[in-house]
């Protein structure tokens, strides 16, 4: 075999949020789009804000000079500036066009990030239940990934993680609101989180970041904000895309963020700078650049997920399912009625209704459902629901 064999042992334990999408695309087939309630995968369904739609007429009819061209591999400096604007605006804090990268995507600034910090054996600490990609992403650089738990809200438990953390902890991963809980993490926790960070540091006198994955921070409900991470550890980062809130996944734009009041914001930019070219990624696509440094403060309309998210909760908890209500982002995270959460989602599917089983998240006993798609596809998964719970009753 040709195929690296560590890669073939990554491939037969794929996310389980791709085999469920495979399988929601046979069942298409065989049963027909309409009787089939696929609700395992985060693929929003909106429109772009018309903000997005009026930059876009603007550059076609009137491109600017070079606008598909190379630039520097850290991004266009106007738009790293007006990120940085945006950014000191929100948090009160010093940012300059020199504290920012554009990436491809989130994804592509957790690798950058991770590429310019670990060092082989090195750790980075995430929290069940976590986006799966997140320790392929690690290991990607080296690195080994370190599990710690939640409490009932699925907030970090900070008592737990006290005592995981050591000389070779060089990166503590959160990711709010949560996919998948919806967690949104408070604004006191993460404060106390960084202050253990340092003490940490001052223990093992090492540097320990605290990067925050933050593509939902703009999907939060009931009056909710998600709290800059900035405030809570010097050393901390910010990877966030415009996937969700500009309804743009597949153009893949995003940004990397570094404290200004990092101790290393200057070297570890150059990092970064560094990586995003050496990782194949070059620079973040130019007209996405030149498109979002407009519509900085544009958003899908978010009444439009918290109808969704209110209809599910109330007919899930109707039923007898127990769940905590999301604050952000587009997942709910019920607790499976048959603890073996795989065997529940196989159950699931003689309705032909698809979720994803907790146990790809890092945490067994729940399961995944996407909101992001249309009432049709919500109100149709219903009956399979009730029909599955009933045995449990």
């Amino acid at each position: 075999m040709s195929v690296a064999a560590k890669i073939q042992r990554a491939m037969a334990s794929q996310s389980w949020i791709r085999q469920m999408f495979e399988l929601g695309i046979q069942l298409k087939q065989e049963h027909g789009d309409e009787n089939v309630f696929d609700l395992s995968l985060g693929n929003p369904i909106l429109e772009p804000p018309e903000e997005v739609a009026e930059a876009l007429k603007r550059l076609a009819s009137d491109p600017p000079a070079g606008m598909h061209r190379y630039m520097p591999n850290a991004g266009y400096a106007e738009t790293r500036a007006a990120i940085a604007a945006h950014l000191a605006s929100q948090t009160g804090l010093p940012f300059m066009a020199a504290h920012t990268v554009m990436t491809c995507g989130a994804g592509g600034a957790l690798n950058i990030i991770f590429k310019s910090i670990l060092n082989p054996g090195e750790e980075v600490i995430i929290f069940a239940p976590f986006f799966p990609e997140y320790p392929f992403y690690a290991d990607n650089h080296g690195a080994t990934t370190t599990v710690a738990p939640t409490d009932e809200a699925f907030c970090p438990d900070l008592d737990a993680l006290a005592p995981m953390l050591s000389a070779r902890t060089k990166a503590v991963l959160v990711n709010s609101p949560n996919n998948p809980s919806g967690a949104l993490y408070p604004a006191d926790l993460l404060g106390q989180l960084g202050g253990l960070l340092a003490r940490a540091e001052a223990e093992f006198g090492t540097s320990i970041y605290l990067i925050s994955d933050e593509p939902y921070s703009q999907l939060t409900y009931d009056g909710l904000e998600t709290p800059p991470i900035f405030h809570a550890h010097a050393r901390s980062i910010l990877a966030t895309s415009f996937s969700k809130n500009l309804a743009l996944p597949g153009e893949r734009i995003g940004y990397v963020a570094v404290n200004p009041g990092c101790p290393d914001a200057g070297p570890l930019v150059d990092a970064l700078t560094y990586c995003n070219r050496v990782l194949g990624f070059v620079n973040a696509p130019a007209l996405m650049q030149w498109l979002v440094r407009d519509a900085l403060t544009a958003s899908v309309d978010v009444g439009w997920y918290a109808r969704k998210r209110d209809f599910l909760y109330n007919e899930l908890t109707g039923m007898g399912y127990s769940m905590v209500k999301p604050q952000g982002a587009f997942y709910a995270f019920p607790a499976s009625p048959n603890p073996d959460d795989v065997a529940f989602v196989k159950e699931l599917l003689q309705w032909n209704v698809l979720v994803t089983p907790g146990t790809g998240f890092g945490s067994p006993g729940f399961f995944r459902i996407s909101f992001c798609l249309e009432d049709r596809v919500l109100e149709g998964a219903m009956h399979g629901f009730r029909e599955a719970i009933a045995a449990y009753r």
